[in-house]
Parts: C-alpha cells; structure tokens; sequence
C-alpha cells in the first residue's frame, strides 16, 4: 500500500541531519557525515554554467549538469538508509528534500508525495522555491526557453532511483528560469514517461567528450611507456620517494649485481624484486621467491641448495633445491638474516663460485643465478650480534636499496586503494562506490605500520563489509579507529550558529578523571583561564573569547585568582 504524504504534513526534524555537519576550519575541511563537501559562492557556480553553455552549447552543458547532480544524489540516498533505517518509509525518502534544503540549494516542498517500495509505486510533485540554479541563470544567461534547474534534476533523479531501487525519472514541469510562475517537479517510474529514451541520454557520457578522455588516456599511456623505456612496471606509485627507488633500481636492473632490498615489513620489497627480474636480462627465465623465515631450519638448505636421496631420514628421492631451479633466473631471498650459519656458508659460495652441494651429496653443481635478498631488520646489527656471517653481509651488501614505508608516500595511498579495491570486487563479485572522503582521510592520516599488506587486508576487509553500490565507510574498514587528531571539528547548533563539536566519549572520560582525583571547581576554572591565556599569548582580549566570556568578566577572575594583578588586566 502506497503511503501518501500531502502539503498539510510537516516535514520530520532536520536535527538528524545538521548534526552530520563538521566544519574543521584549522585543516580547510567541512564534512557531512563522512562526505567532504564545499562552501562556494553561488556567482562562481553562474559563472561557470555560463562558460560551459558558450563553449560546449546548451544540451552538453545540461548534460553535464545532469550527470553532476546525479553523483551526488547516490551519495545522499545511502546516508538516507544510514541515518534513518528504521524510520517509515515517507520520513527515510525525506532525507533528499531536506538535504537539497540544508545544503543550500533549494527549498523543496512536497505537494504530493506516494512512496511504496515493495510494490514498486512512486509518484512525487514537489515545488522548488528559491533555486540557486534559476538565481544562476537569470543573473549571468538570462531567460531560458526551457527549465533551468538541471543538477537538481540529476540529483532526484539519482535519490529516487536508487530509494526506490528502480529506475525513476523526475522532470520540471514548470520553472521560473524560462519565465513560469514557479518551479514544479515531477517523478515516477521512467516507464511512465513518453520521452524516457530521449531524457535518458542526458545520463550518457558526451561523446566528443568521452572522445577527448581517450585521446588523453593514450597520450598519457604512451608517455608513461616511453619513461619506463622497454621496462616492465615498478608495482604501484608515483611519489617522489617510490620513484627514487624506482631510478635506483634501474640503475642495476640490467646486470647481474646482487640487490639487498631493505625496508619494513609489508612495503613490498617482492613486488620490487619481481620488477627487478622483469627489467633484466632474465626476464624470461625462471623467478624464484623464498621466504626464509617460514622454512624450518633443519630443511632450510634442503629447500635451498637440494638434497641427495638418503642423505637423510625422509629423503626417499634425490632432489634439486630451489637455487637450481632458478637456474638462468632470479632468487629472492626474503627474511634471509633467518638462514642457519651453514645455509649461509653456502650461499656465500655460491655467490663467490656460482657452484652448490645438495646436502648429503659430493658432486658439484654449477648455477647461474642472480641473488636477491630482503630483510626488515638491520644485517649490520645482525653481523655484530654474531647471527650473520660478516663476508655474506658484504656480498649481499654492493648494491643496497632501502624501500620507503607507507607513510612516507601517502601520496601514493588512492592508487594503491585503486588497485586493491579492483582486485576485491573481482574476487568477491560485488562492486562498491569506493571508499568515503572521511574513511579516505582516515587512511591518510594514519601511519600504517603495516604498511601496503596492512591498506591490502584494510580494503579486503571493508569490500567484505560493504554491499554493492555503497560507499565503504570508516567502520568498515577499523574495528577499532586508529589514533588520527581532532576529527570533530565544528558543528552546526539549532541556530544555525558553529559551535565545537564534542567527543562525548573523551568528554565523559575528562570529567570522571575529575571527580576521581577530587579536583576542585576553583582549580579546573584556573587551569582553564592559565590554558587560554597561554594560548592567546597572555592577551586578555582573545583569552576571554576563547572561553566564551566577556573581557571585564574573564579581567575579574583573573584578579581574583591571582592569575594577573589589577593593572595587567586593564
């Protein structure tokens, strides 16, 4: 059964909303929920529709406009479901309107709205009253032959369908922008409207546009490929600080010098190992990865250098080790300050001689093999606690390469997010919208000491969490939120005035410590004035606006307590 709502009926309270609010003016940022978001002059927006209907005519540019309202109305039909999920269905669809209100954009006023998801029936008639698109165009185009109102159009359009989970189409019937008394919309299911197909195609990406992005695309593939030369790719990034080690490993690609890869767990020292191989001589000969450290010690050079049959209980067959397998090739050597002192012997002939022993054998085994090693402890420390063999460390040690962590090219960070949520969306058989603006901010502000296996397992875990078609969140992806500063902010108060926006679980947290060290509340006032006193330089003036007082009433009781004398205050 449909649910009718009609103009008599107030709209729910906004409070829900304007509290998603967060203004972080020290950091540049204002965020609704956990969307960034942007406070623009409307002039800037007439503008620049002007610009975009001179240069690329009035139905690309109604296009475009289409298609940026529309993004935006996805985003705020999922924050609708999450912020009002068990509320009735009319009060849920609500949200839009409200929004489209308190972002500044329009006042929207339902005349008739029907709503019933389980049967599939929508019908809505909305007045928009003070457009910021029809002020736009009457001050910089003037009069139009047609409605003007187009992102408001992508945006219900693009609230609807997805609320309803069905395609809805939502037109102006009448708009002040060409010279009607008021703008009036309608919507309903597109297989209700005659001109469905025609509308549609305002949705569709322009085609000399796409055009243009493809050309652009090749040209940036063709650059990117004449850098890298006849190269394979370094894995993801392109940081500065990726990027010096990217040219620094090029400098030794070509030969067959041993590379010692050094760097924190989980930075990917395999992937540039593998690059290594890829950039070399070898590139078509075998590539053998080894983690030293998850091989048990007595079969470590077994696994290695190989075994004889016999040699020892087990040994049932006579059997190649793993340098002997990369023969012609790469071995990478990960963990390898984990070898045993006689693992280590004979690697280091083999360095020196390009020739092995299997164990429990006497003939001699001559290997071509370029040497990779990895470890994200220090050899040198691990020479001079006796743990590894000091002519090994100097073998391996010619042409060391120190692989910078994660939050030193957070620049990176998106890429790499890129590339692991494609990779998760292919193995789970979903596809989200990518993370959101604050989930992103998180990330970047947080300094992994993981590092990539640490984003990896992060965006596998939000992927899991997350349905398809919605944005992964910060909950999503930390059971527990990592330390990352103030992510409060400001907020907006019944007024419409900022004022801080607590933390209302360190709030309770300060004023129990209070209470449990029986602090006075003449001693919590003066450590408050000392702190803003401190913090405005000893200016009265701007101490007392920090705590909200007037200046003779803070000069007061900054006598009074002995803070300041009498005549420091005047």
């Amino acid at each position: 059964m449909a649910i009718s709502y009609s103009s008599g009926i107030k709209h729910p309270d906004f409070q829900d909303l304007s509290e998603q609010i967060r203004f972080q003016s020290t950091e540049g940022k204002i965020w609704f929920g956990e969307q960034r978001m942007l406070l623009m002059q409307v002039s800037a927006m007439a503008n620049f529709r002007r610009e975009l209907i001179n240069t690329l005519g009035i139905e690309r540019a109604k296009g475009f406009f289409l298609r940026l309202g529309y993004q935006s109305g996805l985003k705020d039909a999922e924050m609708a479901r999450k912020l009002r999920p068990n509320s009735p269905e009319l009060e849920m669809f609500l949200v839009g309107p409200q929004l489209h209100s308190l972002k500044g954009m329009v006042n929207a006023k339902p005349i008739q709205l029907e709503v019933d998801q389980e049967a599939g029936h929508f019908y809505c008639e909305l007045e928009w009253i003070d457009s910021f698109e029809v002020e736009s165009c009457l001050t910089e185009v003037g009069l139009m032959d047609e409605p003007v109102c187009w992102s408001l159009l992508g945006y219900a359009c693009a609230y609807s369908s997805s609320f309803m989970k069905r395609e809805i189409i939502i037109q102006e019937t009448s708009c002040r922008g060409c010279g009607d008394e008021r703008c009036i919309i309608i919507g309903k299911p597109a297989e209700q409207w005659e001109n469905a197909a025609e509308f549609r195609r305002y949705f569709q990406a322009d085609p000399i546009i796409e055009e243009l992005y493809e050309l652009q695309s090749q040209i940036s593939s063709l650059r990117t490929c004449l850098e890298k030369q006849e190269g394979q790719y370094y894995g993801i990034g392109r940081s500065p600080a990726y990027m010096t080690v990217c040219k620094t490993i090029d400098k030794a690609a070509k030969g067959k010098i041993s590379v010692l890869l050094l760097g924190e767990t989980g930075v990917g020292k395999e992937v540039i190992a593998r690059s290594v191989h890829l950039r070399s001589d070898r590139a078509e000969q075998p590539f053998i990865a080894v983690n030293c450290a998850a091989i048990p010690q007595d079969l470590i050079e077994a696994e290695l250098f190989g075994v004889e049959k016999g040699a020892f209980t087990g040994a049932n067959q006579t059997r190649p080790g793993r340098f002997e397998r990369a023969s012609g090739g790469t071995i990478f050597l990960d963990e390898v300050v984990e070898l045993t002192p006689r693992a280590q012997a004979t690697l280091l002939r083999v360095l020196q001689e390009g020739e092995l022993e299997r164990v429990g054998g006497s003939r001699t085994h001559k290997v071509d093999v370029r040497v990779i090693a990895a470890t994200n402890e220090s050899l040198a420390d691990a020479v001079e606690a006796g743990r590894f063999r000091a002519d090994l460390y100097y073998r391996l040690n010619v042409f060391p390469v120190q692989v910078p962590p994660l939050r030193e090219r957070l620049e990176d960070l998106p890429l790499l997010v890129e590339h692991f949520l494609s990779k998760f969306h292919l193995q789970y058989h979903k596809r989200t919208l990518g993370l959101s603006d604050k989930a992103l901010e998180l990330c970047l502000s947080y300094a992994w000491p993981g590092n990539i296996r640490e984003l990896e397992n992060v965006i596998e875990r939000g992927v899991i969490l997350t349905d398809s078609n919605e944005t992964i969140g910060q909950d999503a992806l930390f059971a527990v939120f990592p330390k990352a500063g103030n992510l409060h902010g400001d907020r907006l108060n019944a007024d419409g005035a900022l004022v801080q926006a607590e933390d209302t679980e360190s709030a309770a947290d300060w004023v129990a410590q209070i209470f449990e060290r029986n602090i006075s509340l003449e001693a919590v006032e003066e450590q408050l004035m000392r702190r803003a006193m401190d913090r405005a330089q000893q200016n009265v003036a701007q101490a007392a606006r920090i705590l909200g007082l007037t200046r003779p009433a803070l000069a007061y009781r900054l006598k009074k307590s002995g803070i300041l004398d009498e005549d420091a205050t005047d």
